[in-house]
């Protein structure tokens, strides 16, 4: 009965952090729109820096409470970590900038194979064939609904290149930290969002101005603007700390996988709030085929086999064989 009432805890708790994140994510998605496409805020990466200077506030706050522990992150890997990030989000804003919409949505499509080759170069994990085939069907499903015109050019290629890479290699490290370091998600926001929150609001402004050649401190903040910025930087609280509670009870490939739900919401959400032109049965069959591979995805990996870390063994004498299999543990326990 214990193992049972255990599991049903897990999937509940893994439920509401996936739709703690969903929530989040497509709000902000929808208050970022109005914010840049009613009230014309168009400093996307000043803004990415208040959301953080927010969430440092919090983690100070809850810290102060006693709700945050005090915990260790070793300074280079703080670095690394926050330049992964920083170059995700000024290189996905760039891409979008210098690239059509269809070949930015590609782009952004190509983040799932990149992370799994990560997991396997550095995790050594297995998929198997199912799993592969439901991860092929969720592409090509986000993919039939959200890319429309594909034009390339050698600059946007670069961006383009360096978002996805930089993106992948930042979620993995959201994962791999909060395991080597034993980090809860606050305990991580808590390092890596005051850093990320003053290196993007000096560069932010910059990156912006270059970006629309539009100064943001000549923004014309009105009341209802800055409404809709507060709320966006209290709503990105949320997305930050549930994308590290998930990222962190999963793997970066499944954030990604069933992330694209995100995708098709804002998509549904989007034709309803902002008029409906581009809803057609093209569109609706991409994202019953997105749906439907997402729930293979969630079948299919969750099985003996679906996707499962390989170890490596070799023979060893059975008198040593006792001690090798204590050593091997210690090792997975560290991992």
């Amino acid at each position: 009965m214990a193992p049972a009432s255990k599991a049903d805890r897990k999937a509940a708790l893994d439920v509401a952090a996936w739709t703690f994140n969903i929530v989040t994510s497509v709000g902000i998605i929808m208050v970022n729109k109005a914010l840049m496409a009613t009230h014309r805020f168009t400093f996307a990466t000043t803004l990415t820096g208040l959301h953080f200077a927010t969430t440092t506030l919090l983690t100070i706050i809850f810290r102060w409470l006693g709700y945050i522990q005090p915990s260790h992150l070793p300074l280079s890997n703080l670095i690394k970590f926050v330049l992964f990030a920083n170059l995700s989000i000024v290189g996905m804003n760039i891409s979008l900038m210098w690239n059509s919409v269809g070949f930015y949505q590609i782009a952004k499509l190509s983040m799932i194979p990149v992370s799994c080759l990560l997991e396997v170069v550095f995790d050594k994990i297995h998929y198997s064939r199912a799993t592969k085939l439901s991860i092929v069907v969720v592409l090509a499903g986000v993919a039939i609904c959200t890319v429309t015109d594909v034009s390339v050019n050698a600059r946007g290629l670069i961006a383009a290149t360096i978002a996805v890479w930089s993106t992948a290699l930042q979620q993995y490290y959201v994962h791999f930290l909060q395991k080597k370091y034993s980090l809860g998600s606050f305990n991580l926001l808590g390092h890596t969002a005051p850093v990320q929150a003053a290196s993007l609001l000096i560069l932010g402004p910059f990156v912006d101005y270059w970006l629309t050649n539009k100064r943001v401190d000549k923004f014309d903040y009105s009341v209802t603007a800055v409404f809709f910025i507060v709320l966006s930087c209290t709503i990105a609280v949320g997305t930050n700390l549930s994308q590290f509670i998930c990222i962190g009870r999963f793997t970066a490939v499944s954030f990604q996988v069933l992330g694209h739900m995100k995708t098709i919401l804002v998509l549904t959400l989007g034709f309803f709030l902002f008029g409906r032109e581009g809803l057609n049965l093209h569109v609706i069959s991409g994202m019953i085929l997105a749906v439907l591979g997402m729930i293979w995805y969630g079948n299919a990996s969750s099985k003996p086999g679906g996707k499962e870390r390989r170890t490596y063994s070799l023979p060893v004498d059975k008198s040593q064989k006792h001690g090798l299999l204590s050593e091997t543990g210690d090792r997975d326990d560290e991992v």
